[in-house]
């Protein structure tokens, strides 16, 4: 995707930033297509990472955990499910059935981890688990235990985790959706589970005026800044669906976090990057990946027929470090 008709682009993009100041040239109602992707691209809350042998694995929310893989981030094929033969340790959270959400994909210290929720639409009791593999490959992976777990007993809903190594290199989960919105706990790197000596939930985004539609947090390390990408409004609606990617910043990935007009997150505040436009419709729940030298943009969109699909677009930063699309 990155080839020379993306760097002229984003050449001419960034003469058009230092022309407005550092105002993002992309508006909404000029927001670019989904780069080419070709093959099994059905997806929904896709998560990448790249293997040491260059592949990208794809991880995303199916019967089982639904895993894709990819050689060029073009041509994508179907690897399978994380748990062919089920994971029943989730079943008490998903009321019996096998649709499992928002898998998060790394590599750290020679292996694969996977965090991963279970729940049933609209529900608060739900929880976050955490798997291993050393290949990625279906059926490859060890079931770690519970992370984190929630009920009407407390005032988030334990889905959509997120993993993010700090500059000194501490683990952090975000998680979240609706209720009270994002929120952060500190996990131990030497499990990957969560910390037993810091058990403070921290919060770091919710949208007390708009029915506490903010989820799908996914924290950037980049420079100086910490971004946390979220997703506002309605997802899994077909064609009707709302969803946008919104992003904030801070220098500590605990936070605070604002967005470009100085609006903390915990306030509602948000900069839109992408949104429904044309025939792509409720773009969101995405996922950035550092990449060739670049950042990459994840997420899914519905088209017309209702189907969702992957989406991926390339990332570029104005003057004042604010990520656009391209």
């Amino acid at each position: 995707m990155a080839g020379n008709r993306w760097r002229g682009a984003v050449a001419v993009l960034a003469a058009v930033v230092v022309m407005l100041g550092g105002a993002s040239p992309v508006s909404a109602a000029a927001y670019p297509n989904p780069g080419r992707v070709t093959g099994d691209t059905g997806t929904h809350d896709p998560a990448v990472v790249r293997a040491p042998d260059g592949r990208y694995i794809l991880a995303a929310t199916g019967n089982n955990l639904s895993l894709k893989t990819s050689t060029d981030r073009i041509a994508w094929r179907n690897a399978g499910a994380v748990w062919p033969g089920g994971a029943p340790w989730t079943t008490p959270y998903t009321g019996g059935g096998r649709n499992l959400w928002a898998p998060d994909i790394s590599y750290h210290n020679g292996q694969y981890y996977l965090y991963y929720s279970a729940s049933t639409f609209g529900s608060q009791r739900s929880a976050i688990f955490l798997a291993t593999s050393p290949t990625a490959a279906s059926g490859s992976w060890t079931h770690q235990g519970l992370v984190i777990e929630s009920s009407n007993a407390v005032n988030y809903n334990a889905i959509d985790p997120n993993l993010v190594v700090d500059a000194s290199g501490q683990w952090w989960l975000s998680f979240g959706s609706f209720w009270s919105g994002i929120k952060l706990i500190r996990l131990d790197p030497s499990t990957g589970r969560r910390s037993t000596s810091d058990t403070s939930v921290r919060s770091l985004a919710s949208r007390p005026n708009a029915g506490g539609a903010v989820e799908a947090p996914f924290i950037q390390r980049r420079g100086g800044y910490y971004y946390l990408w979220v997703s506002f409004d309605r997802c899994c609606q077909g064609a009707s669906s709302t969803y946008r990617v919104m992003v904030g910043r801070s220098t500590s990935v605990t936070g605070p976090y604002t967005d470009r007009n100085g609006t903390p997150l915990t306030s509602g505040g948000g900069t839109e990057v992408l949104a429904g436009h044309d025939a792509i419709h409720g773009p969101g729940h995405q996922a950035v990946l550092t990449d060739g030298g670049g950042d990459v943009l994840f997420y899914h969109y519905y088209a017309n027929s209702g189907a969702s699909f992957l989406g991926i677009n390339l990332i570029a930063y104005d003057a004042a470090g604010w990520p656009y699309v391209y």
